[in-house]
């Protein structure tokens, strides 16, 4: 096999909340990653609702409910656009956003009421509190954690070289 196509790819894990403006600016960054290494890079979303913010967990729920039906990402970049607006609107803005991306909002409203995504969103939340998450976003490749929230900036060159070295590409 050749040492520059590993047979399982990196993985960058992504801890966001969808209230989160900085997480919204990482955005761009995220797209950048996605067109530079396709499938050699899985870029996993994380969910890490933040206490300040009383819809994000309802928010993550519903983005596991828009994964469920193939619209996850649409989904999340959709209400990341609107983050300051779902602070205000909460529910009503996530079932909005659904329709408009083709998520099927009652579906959403239900996975809300069931609590059927609770584990998944907790899961992450648990995972990201014991490597030491505090704030989003909050991005991690081959164990070093990189703390967005604080300023994205130089962070994507940093996941690009991490990421060039895992896949044993040289630096462009």
């Amino acid at each position: 096999m050749n040492a520059s196509s590993p047979a399982i790819p990196p993985v960058l894990d992504v801890w966001c909340e969808l209230q989160c403006t900085d997480c919204r600016r990482a955005q761009d960054d995220l797209r950048a990653l996605r067109e530079r290494y396709g499938d050699a890079l899985e870029i996993r979303w994380r969910h890490f609702p933040l206490e300040k913010h009383k819809h994000a967990f309802a928010a993550a729920q519903a983005a596991e409910e828009a994964y469920v039906q193939g619209r996850g990402d649409t989904f999340v970049a959709a209400v990341l656009e609107r983050a300051e607006e779902l602070g205000g609107r909460g529910e009503e803005l996530l079932l909005e956003v659904a329709a408009e991306v083709g998520v099927d909002p009652d579906e959403v409203a239900t996975s809300l009421v069931d609590g059927r995504h609770l584990l998944v969103v907790d899961a992450d939340q648990a995972e990201g509190q014991a490597i030491g998450v505090t704030g989003t976003p909050t991005y991690v490749i081959d164990g070093e954690r990189m703390d967005g929230g604080k300023s994205q900036e130089g962070l994507r060159e940093r996941i690009e070289e991490i990421a060039d070295r895992l896949l044993g590409r040289a630096r462009s």
